[in-house]
């Protein structure tokens, strides 16, 4: 009897392996206040939906997907309507901004689809979109480049860096990468049922694509 008691516990404290696992974490600051300059210098808003002249667009071939862990299981997602441009130059992404309409978001089941919809996670009535505006992209250890961006998720918005793969030619460019952030960090704070507690970690992945 005592056994049977132990076991739950047991698994709550070991857990079971996971992607998420040994996966490199995003490094997570800040978002910096940029410099005042005089109102004609001051740049325009980014958007995905208003592109500067001579970007490149996002394809439809783009994915951002995600796995979350319980003690017992992962979940996998993604994201299925996303938007947004890239500008590049001298084979160099100079910038990009990529915008996630959150309400496309799906799971490996419909039921936690529909919890990743309300207020315990992304609160889509409220929060109807994330952008990630992408402000530096250099060069890393290796084939790895160093993307650092603006992630505004939740309504939280923070600074990320991460390693990934960037390939540019003169009309076009790829960004792949996979990484770990921290979702209390962006005020999803849910714990999950007592005896399967969720990971704070979240594993996000997934390959941008632009083109013309």
């Amino acid at each position: 009897m005592k056994l049977i008691h132990f076991l739950p516990a047991l698994a709550l404290l070991i857990g079971c392996q996971s992607e998420i696992d040994n996966k490199t974490a995003a490094e997570v600051a800040p978002v910096e206040a940029p410099t005042a300059k005089p109102a004609p210098e001051a740049p325009a808003a980014a958007s995905a939906a208003a592109m500067p002249g001579g970007a490149l667009k996002l394809l439809p071939s783009s994915t951002i997907e995600f796995v979350g862990a319980k003690v017992t299981t992962d979940h996998t997602g993604g994201f299925k309507t996303l938007s947004g441009h890239a500008t590049i130059a001298d084979n160099t992404v100079k910038e990009a901004m990529v915008e996630i309409d959150v309400g496309s978001v799906y799971s490996d089941h419909p039921k936690l689809t529909q919890h990743l919809m309300s207020d315990d996670f992304f609160d889509v009535s409220k929060f109807t979109t994330a952008t990630f505006q992408i402000t530096e992209v250099a060069a890393g250890e290796g084939e790895l480049s160093t993307v650092t961006g603006t992630l505004d998720l939740h309504g939280v918005q923070k600074q990320i860096t991460f390693p990934a793969t960037v390939q540019t030619t003169e009309n076009s460019a790829s960004i792949s990468a996979e990484f770990t952030l921290m979702r209390m960090d962006f005020g999803v704070s849910y714990p999950g049922k007592p005896d399967n507690l969720i990971r704070d970690e979240v594993l996000v992945k997934g390959t941008l694509s632009f083109g013309s």
